[in-house]
């Protein structure tokens, strides 16, 4: 019986470089700290991203003029190239992962939220680390999660995470433009704490990815109101997960 199960959920942006290319060395360092918690007793599922930049790696530009469908063709093509480069990582840390995607309506009440519940404690029982993304392939539109942040927190809600880990490409919450000398990061935030006047738009080219501080933040509350504490912090620190589940004062965590 493992004492803790906590969601990670990966950004594209904190796995990639400026020139959108998948940088296998984060995702070494993830794994790592992943290996580390399960030597621990802690057991992670990972949502990650990545599989439509993975996609675009092998395809280059496509000539599909609708967006819908190229993003479904680089998912379809990116997603087994996301996990063989998971898959050989687990390996060299001596675990097993396994893949699991999912669309918005298999959390809906019903035969296909049971079936997934059952997935996931039988993966989690045996020692095996979920990693979940949406399935692009066939979601369109209503049937889409709004980002990954969502699939994360319904994720942790679906199998009673201890916590909820947002790894993004920034420190957390800031008080002001990340850029700004007198800015700060907001450590702490309730569920009730009205703190989106803080949030700042940052035009950034983020490819074919979803989601920004709002949503996260969103995200977070949501979660946090479940008793889940959920945490945004940054994806390309050392040890950043590690410090987290520590109790260290890393990134924004959410609390009711």
């Amino acid at each position: 019986m493992y004492k803790q199960r906590i969601v990670i959920k990966v950004g594209t942006n904190v796995m990639t470089n400026k020139d959108n290319r998948i940088v296998k060395p984060v995702l070494d360092h993830l794994v790592q700290q992943i290996a580390e918690l399960y030597d621990k007793d802690i057991m992670s599922i990972l949502v990650s991203s990545g599989s439509v930049i993975a996609g675009m790696e092998v395809m280059g530009e496509s000539t599909l003029t609708d967006q819908a469908t190229r993003r479904q063709v680089y998912s379809a093509i990116g997603q087994p190239r996301m996990m063989r480069h998971y898959y050989n990582i687990f390996q060299d840390y001596g675990m097993k992962c396994a893949q699991v995607l999912a669309t918005k309506r298999d959390f809906n009440p019903g035969i296909h939220r049971e079936n997934m519940i059952n997935c996931y404690e039988g993966l989690l029982s045996q020692g095996v680390v979920p990693i979940v993304n949406e399935d692009d392939a066939v979601t369109l539109t209503k049937s889409m999660f709004s980002d990954n942040d969502e699939l994360a927190s319904l994720v942790a809600e679906l199998t009673n995470a201890d916590k909820l880990i947002i790894l993004t490409d920034t420190d957390g919450l800031f008080t002001g433009h990340p850029d700004d000398a007198d800015t700060e990061v907001i450590s702490n935030v309730t569920v009730d704490q009205n703190v989106e006047k803080y949030i700042k738009t940052i035009e950034k080219g983020e490819a074919e990815g979803r989601g920004g501080m709002e949503s996260k933040l969103k995200i977070a509350k949501k979660t946090a109101s479940k008793n889940i504490p959920t945490y945004i912090a940054n994806g390309k620190w050392k040890r950043v997960i590690l410090d987290i589940v520590e109790g260290k004062d890393v990134g924004t965590k959410v609390t009711v």
